[in-house]
């Protein structure tokens, strides 16, 4: 790993001519070894405390349908940056949203249960008969 960065690092710098490229990364893993090198964390601070963060995690286990949203049972990351805006009036980003929920350690899943009304030789017979048709292969 070290070598491989080194080559990168001298291959940088007879690209661009520039003879600084890549010093301090080299200064950093001479005086500290990798760890040096390694993510100190979010650049930014987090606007939730720690506090509005459990009201949030409360608020998403009520339900969208607390939350005015009757068309389908499933958050979305559009629905959790409403919910942050109406709640403690700040305004992320969807791609804030995720970065936010990922660093608390929550992923997207898929749901558990299926309809009842699922019917999975129906599902089974128009895969093999209708499917081809309405999505046709890809030439190559």
């Amino acid at each position: 790993m070290l070598r491989a960065r080194r080559e990168h690092h001298a291959h940088r710098a007879r690209v661009t001519g520039h003879r600084a490229f890549g010093t301090a990364p080299a200064r950093l893993l001479q005086q500290g070894g990798e760890q040096a090198l390694r993510s100190a964390g979010p650049v930014s601070r987090e606007w939730l405390s720690a506090q509005s963060w459990a009201k949030r995690e409360a608020e998403l286990k009520r339900g969208t349908l607390a939350h005015g949203v009757a068309d389908d049972q499933h958050w979305t990351l559009s629905r959790i940056k409403t919910v942050i805006g109406r709640m403690f009036h700040l305004g992320y980003t969807v791609q804030g949203v995720a970065k936010l929920l990922r660093r608390h350690g929550w992923s997207a899943q898929i749901p558990l249960r299926r309809a009842v009304e699922r019917d999975e030789e129906v599902i089974g017979v128009w895969q093999e008969k209708e499917r081809p048709r309405a999505k046709p292969s890809r030439r190559t």
